[in-house]
């Protein structure tokens, strides 16, 4: 049976499978471990469109060697984005595998060859949890006749033959995902979920103008003058004796004379203080709504 890479099949396989996702660059661990192996390159489809193989890069963990894992032997942890290969137990499996290339022609007796390996650890697998596996999560529809067409013609060109044929149902434990051991069922409810955005109401814009009015002042001013009385004594009158009337020329006092004169002029002074703040008021605003919630409903028949 010819074998196919899921972008050679499904040329939108993002939007087509997994509602945008990707496959490709998946960490891959060993066993239920926390070893990581690598991680998925691609994945191989059979002509109906069914995954058969995970392509897996090693990386640095055995000098870049790909090889094949087969669906039915790994599980998917959707949530933490991994796969647990659960029949790659140490590094001695992958060594043992059959190395896969690009141009690598996967038919019946490279199939051979992987299939041993991994039967050959069989007995000491464990089965890892998962929270949800590849079918259960992400139903692999068929694609339509178009694209099976183009891509049957595009893998022919690689060297697969029709004389492959080998029936996966034989072997459903490597090629099937098990959907009904473990499937995991999303139960939905609604909440209110209340948010909070600023939006503005208003403005206030502070301004200043300049007002003018005359204003009025009266100063009384005083100002200095000299009066110089002259009278003439009466009376007794004492004569100095000769010697000691001193006569004097020029000037005998001096005596200074003022006057206030006006000094007006404007100074600007502080006349009152503005204090510009926000005040918060609050306000509680209720809501009512009707929520839905899923409850599941479990119908036994038989025993």
């Amino acid at each position: 049976m010819a074998l196919y890479k899921i972008e050679e099949f499904y040329p939108n396989y993002r939007e087509e499978l997994f509602d945008g996702d990707d496959i490709k660059g998946l960490d891959v661990y060993a066993g239920k471990t926390r070893e990581k192996i690598g991680s998925i390159e691609t994945a191989l489809v059979d002509e109906e469109g069914r995954f058969r193989y995970f392509v897996i890069d090693t990386g640095f963990w055995i000098f870049g060697k790909k090889v094949l894992l087969p669906v039915g032997y790994c599980q998917i942890d959707d949530q933490a984005r991994r796969i647990y290969a659960i029949r790659i137990l140490n590094k001695k499996q992958v060594e043992d595998l059959p190395e896969y290339h690009e141009n690598t022609k996967v038919n019946h007796k490279y199939e051979e060859r992987v299939r041993k390996v991994y039967h050959t650890s069989s007995t000491a697998v464990m089965p890892v949890e998962v929270s949800a596996p590849l079918e259960a999560s992400v139903p692999l529809n068929l694609p339509d006749p178009a694209f099976q067409s183009r891509a049957i013609s595009a893998h022919a060109n690689n060297g697969n033959s029709d004389s492959d044929t080998y029936n996966y149902q034989q072997d459903p434990s490597a090629y099937n995902l098990n959907t009904s051991d473990h499937q995991t069922l999303n139960l939905y409810e609604e909440r209110l979920v209340a948010n909070k955005k600023r939006r503005q109401t208003g403005e206030v814009v502070v301004g200043k103008h300049i007002e003018t009015e005359t204003a009025r002042v009266s100063l009384p001013l005083e100002k200095e003058r000299i009066i110089i009385e002259r009278t003439t004594p009466t009376g007794s009158r004492t004569i100095p004796s000769p010697g000691k009337i001193e006569f004097q020329e020029g000037e005998i006092a001096r005596m200074k004379v003022y006057e206030e004169m006006a000094d007006i002029h404007k100074e600007a002074f502080v006349r009152e203080e503005v204090n510009i703040r926000k005040e918060v008021e609050r306000d509680t605003v209720e809501a009512q709504e009707t929520l839905r919630r899923e409850e599941l409903d479990i119908d036994t028949k038989g025993s």
